[in-house]
């Protein structure tokens, strides 16, 4: 993974905080497909290895290293909080959530050096940042979707005014509840 690509991922990591911080309205596309798209992208450029070859104790430290990044994606799903604004789905990461982003740097760091030790050497590099982080995300979302559904308050339309999944989030069409 060269330079430009780690001051992406920082880039996302930074603008990912700044949102849940921040609170928005809660897109169904948002929440699910663009962690779908950043775990692709991150397993694309994971199987690229960049002229590393991929050994089994590489998968070994790749999947410890998931494992973690999606209990801490968990925890962010159950601590995100979750209401009704306008009408529509409402989410904001409290304050305390940062420690699960310090805990999902260090668990990061932590399998890197591990990997490294081991003779891990693509778990070991860069190119396992954008997968685990995708897999952080979609497992965030794997805990708000239900618990947004369990709410009975719809997702956010897009900015076209569509609804994700033809309303499979909202139960139905999208309408202006602000009426």
């Amino acid at each position: 993974m060269s330079a430009i690509n780690i001051l992406i991922v920082i880039g996302i990591i930074g603008y990912v905080v700044f949102r849940q911080t921040q609170g928005e309205m809660l897109r169904a596309k948002r929440a699910v497909l663009l962690p779908a798209i950043l775990t692709v992208i991150g397993f694309t450029q994971l199987r690229s290895g960049h002229g590393q070859h991929f050994q089994s104790v590489d998968l070994v430290w790749i999947t410890v290293g998931c494992i973690g990044s999606a209990l801490i994606g968990f925890g962010f799903g159950a601590i995100t909080r979750l209401e009704s604004r306008d009408g529509y789905l409402w989410a904001q990461l409290p304050l305390s959530g940062l420690w699960l982003w310090a805990a999902l740097l260090v668990w990061r760091g932590l399998v890197m050096v591990l990997a490294g030790a081991t003779h891990a050497h693509v778990a070991a590099s860069a190119s396992t940042l954008l997968f685990s982080l995708g897999i952080n995300r979609l497992a965030q979302a794997a805990v708000i979707v239900p618990r947004a559904l369990r709410m009975g308050v719809p997702f956010a339309p897009e900015k076209d005014g569509t609804a994700f999944l033809g309303g499979l989030f909202d139960g139905g069409t999208v309408r202006d509840r602000r009426r």
